[in-house]
């Protein structure tokens, strides 16, 4: 039986301190009475900056929605200046941490081995890594699939058993005025369940488009992916409702 239907937010760094919590608190009070996100039939997580976390916290407290972090230390508790530790963050009751982004992969140097590191760090530690994948430049959908399939495996080395939600974002698509089109999303997004599946003790994830993702897209993707991963599109919390709702009947589609 599918899982349920998944739909995220990062907020990367565009928001302010009080502009987040103001955004927090409208979404909270629409996402407690969403009905399939409140039955768990749509699993809606939400990624702020670290200084956001508590706040988050508190106004999403009561509701079936996850908390995320944007980052996390590859490396266990101790002399690592700066970092945030997978264990710090669990215990603080973040639940998702956001793995390989673009932007940490081009403006950090950050490499499958590192990004592997930081996957492995979060499942030892329970939390679920957003894995970001996809190519950099345009290419046919067979070669995309085979690029992200070898990206997969890389960033999975060594990481332990448990549930991942890889979040396709083909590079070339982020901050684009379109997402990437519909044949292409569900050709890699088929490869990459595929590869999820072969590997043991990957029960429970799934593979979610993000990259210029918004309103309609989903209804447009039908059951190619098992949801969306929303970057600016968000800040308008209508558009994210409407998102939520075409969760809501695709969730419905697949019971």
């Amino acid at each position: 039986m599918p899982g349920p239907v998944t739909v995220g937010v990062s907020l990367k760094t565009y928001f302010g301190h009080q502009q987040a919590r103001d955004w927090f608190d409208l979404v909270a009070g629409r996402v407690a009475a969403h009905p399939a996100v409140t039955a768990g039939a749509v699993s809606f997580f939400v990624i702020p900056t670290y200084l956001q976390i508590p706040a988050a916290l508190d106004a999403f407290a009561g509701t079936p929605v996850l908390i995320g972090a944007q980052d996390v230390s590859e490396y266990e508790p101790g002399a690592y200046t700066g970092e945030v530790s997978a264990a710090e963050l669990a215990e603080a009751g973040v639940r998702v941490a956001e793995i390989g982004h673009a932007e940490r992969r081009r403006l950090f140097g950050e490499t499958d081995e590192v990004t592997a590191a930081k996957a492995a760090a979060s499942l030892r530690h329970g939390l679920t890594p957003v894995l970001c994948l996809g190519e950099s430049e345009r290419m046919p959908v067979a070669n995309a699939a085979a690029a992200t399939v070898a990206q997969l495996h890389a960033d999975l080395v060594g990481a332990p058993a448990g549930p991942v939600t890889v979040a396709y974002e083909p590079v070339w698509a982020i901050g684009a005025a379109e997402p990437a089109p519909i044949d292409h999303i569900a050709g890699v997004a088929l490869a990459l369940r595929e590869a999820l599946d072969a590997q043991p003790g990957r029960e429970g994830s799934a593979v979610i488009y993000g990259g210029s993702a918004g309103p309609g897209l989903l209804t447009r993707l039908d059951d190619s992916v098992d949801g969306l991963f929303l970057g600016r599109f968000a800040h308008d919390s209508g558009n994210l409702l409407a998102v939520l709702d075409e969760a809501a009947a695709l969730a419905e589609a697949r019971a």
